[in-house]
Parts: structure tokens; sequence; C-alpha cells
């Protein structure tokens, strides 16, 4: 298991994100973010002699990053290590709007990533499970069950060559 920091890619209502795209956060906060996820559990301490800040400055500015929603500090996990065997990348067509079959998507817990795409398809999901009926049962009877999906295309994972949050800085 690994302990880090992920830099939301969600918009969210509080402008945070600006419609282009670009966030509002400064070099400052950046360097922060940076140092959290090298680790995730490094003191305020060490990351304020890191970015030029005293502890409870970085306090503050963690805890506005996180009321944000600019980034989370989690424990990210190996799925493999942890039971779920199996993993798939979902392509998926929907007839009319998008928006409740994203939401329908968002609120299954085997969803990790649900994105909307211009391209071949509408949607893009991915899905991690315990195993290949695990899979079948969440592809068939949920999500092709959706009101409003018109087809799937499934990925499955045969290996996880390269996973990184670190783009929340670049």
């Amino acid at each position: 298991m690994h302990s880090g920091v992920v830099a939301s890619r969600s918009a969210d209502s509080s402008g945070s994100r600006h419609g282009n795209g670009s966030s509002s956060i400064d070099a400052v906060s950046l360097a922060i973010i940076e140092q959290l996820q090298e680790d995730g559990r490094r003191p305020y301490a060490a990351i304020g002699k890191a970015v030029g800040l005293s502890e409870a400055a970085v306090r503050q500015r963690v805890q506005k990053l996180l009321d944000q929603g600019v980034m989370q500090i989690v424990a990210v996990t190996d799925p493999l290590t942890v039971g779920f065997r199996r993993q798939a990348m979902v392509g998926i067509n929907v007839e009319g709007d998008l928006d409740p079959v994203a939401e329908a998507l968002t609120a299954m817990a085997e969803c990790e990533y649900v994105v909307m795409t211009a391209g071949s398809f509408d949607l893009m999901v991915e899905v991690v499970c315990e195993d290949d009926d695990h899979l079948l049962e969440v592809i068939n009877k949920r999500i092709r069950a959706l009101p409003g999906v018109r087809s799937t295309e499934s990925f499955v994972y045969l290996k996880l060559k390269k996973q990184t949050y670190m783009w929340g800085t670049r």
C-alpha cells in the first residue's frame, strides 16, 4: 500500500477550477502538494521547511486544499493484493442525456473512474472487480441494464505497467 495525495480532476461548483481547466493554485500550494505526493504522511514541519513556511501555515494551506476539493490524502492500494483480481476499462455509448447514466455509474462501488468523452464512446469507466464473474455481473446486469445505455465495449487489463498520481503538479 502506498500513502499519498491525489489531486482532484473533477471540477466543483466552488470555483476552484476555471472553465479552461487551469487551476488558481499558487506555486507554494503546488510545492506542498508535491511534498505530500512523495509521502502522504510527511509531517507539516518537514513540508514547511521544504517550501519556506511555518508548520501552522502548511497545516492551514493543506486544510484549504482539502476543503476546496483540490486534493485528497488517501492510501493507494495495489488491487491485486487486496483481492481485486480483475480490472477493465469499459467504453459506453448512451442514447440521450449522458448525465443520468454517468451519475448511476458514479454510485457503483466498482466504478473507480467515470469520464465523459468525445470520441468513439460517450463514457469511459474503469471497473475494479474481484474476478471475472464479478466483472460479468457488473457489466451485464448493472451497466447494460441502465436506462439509456446503448452499447458497451470492455477492455480487460492483462497487466498494469504504470499507475501514478503525480500529474497534479506537472
